[in-house]
């Protein structure tokens, strides 16, 4: 990776780097509309021609792409709107700037978004956090959301695509969500990163901590130096705080028979459930909260009490709560806290670098 990293460094192209985003979960039809569609191969330097229609379908047969029930001359098409590639393309109902890429991904199509990172960025911003938000806790999360980017392109190098655009990696809901607020975020710190010993950190970030954030290691199994637990005044917060009633009839699938027990039966330092006893069954915290639901048991900082028909969860946070806090950054810029110290309070021993301008 140092090697990549000191290649982009001393590319002056770096300030036009691209991402490549996967919009939606591979399918096996993609449909994307556009005026003036044009269609080239999957290059930047490939040569484009009209389109001879406002909208295409491609599917997938015998393992073979298809655009409107005809073989592909190629097995991956690039398509971009506008004599100058300027132009709006709607992906399966998602709309987007920059080019799109359909191709063969893991067992369907897969439709990739190839656009400039700082425009990425924006649509990542307007779909992570409010837009109501303080500008310094917005641009926090620029920063964070560009260093996360960058790493993950670093890290996926040669591949079809760098990033999702589910939670898994950082929403993008392209044009849709895109404000003037959030683009000012994006603009103002444009190619600012943070580093540690040169390289862009893995930026990790939640909604809420609950009063103080996770180590990488026990969040995500990820020991890094910079992933510390640190203190958040997010925990005085009323939007910091959940309740959950579980009964028989939702623990039933994870192996607890009628009238078994859950309880948590270990904790990080950070208070948070480490392993989770349901019935006669141990399990992981994490693999619980997963077969829970993520929206459902909103964290692992939580208690449990028996209740009259079943269970009832009394937790805090929102998130794995690793790195940055969102609702934490934006108590700390309504308190005066510009993004830089923000940043250095979540992301301990890192260095904010400008890459480009």
């Amino acid at each position: 990776m140092r090697v990549l990293l000191a290649l982009l460094l001393s590319s002056a192209a770096f300030a036009s780097e691209t991402m490549r985003i996967a919009v939606g979960p591979d399918s096996s039809k993609v449909v994307l509309e556009g005026d003036a569609l044009r269609v080239g191969a999957d290059s930047d330097e490939a040569s484009y021609e009209p389109f001879s229609a406002a909208k295409v379908t491609l599917s997938l047969a015998a393992g073979k792409l298809q655009v409107e029930g005809a073989p592909s001359p190629s097995p991956a098409l690039r398509f971009r709107s506008g004599e100058d590639g300027a132009g709006i393309i709607q992906v399966n109902g998602v709309r987007v700037r920059g080019d799109v890429v359909v191709l063969f991904g893991k067992t369907q199509l897969a439709a990739v978004n190839v656009l400039p990172l700082e425009d990425y960025l924006v649509g990542v911003l307007g779909s992570e956090m409010p837009k109501s938000f303080p500008p310094e806790a917005l641009k926090a999360q620029a920063v964070a959301a560009r260093t996360y980017a960058l790493n993950k392109k670093l890290e996926q190098y040669g591949q079809p695509y760098h990033l999702g655009s589910s939670v898994i990696s950082q929403v993008y809901k392209g044009l849709d969500v895109e404000d003037p607020r959030t683009r000012e975020a994006v603009e103002s710190t444009r190619g600012q990163v943070m580093t540690f010993q040169l390289q862009p950190i893995e930026a990790y970030f939640h909604a809420s901590c609950g009063g103080r954030t996770e180590t990488g290691l026990d969040a995500l199994g990820r020991d890094l130096p910079y992933l510390q637990a640190v203190d958040c005044p997010c925990g005085r917060l009323a939007t910091s705080h959940w309740t959950l009633n579980l009964k028989p009839a939702d623990l039933k699938p994870l192996g607890a028979a009628k009238g078994g027990a859950i309880k948590v039966q270990g904790r990080s330092s950070t208070g948070r459930a480490r392993r989770v006893e349901v019935g006669t069954r141990s399990m992981d915290a994490v693999t619980f909260r997963e077969r829970i639901g993520y929206m459902k048991l909103k964290s692992l900082n939580f208690e449990i009490e028996k209740s009259r028909d079943g269970w009832t969860l009394e937790g805090s946070g929102f998130g794995h709560g690793a790195g940055m806090c969102q609702w934490g950054a934006r108590v700390y810029a309504e308190k005066g806290w510009d993004y830089r110290k923000i940043l250095q309070h979540y992301y301990p021993g890192t260095e904010l670098q400008t890459l480009y301008e």
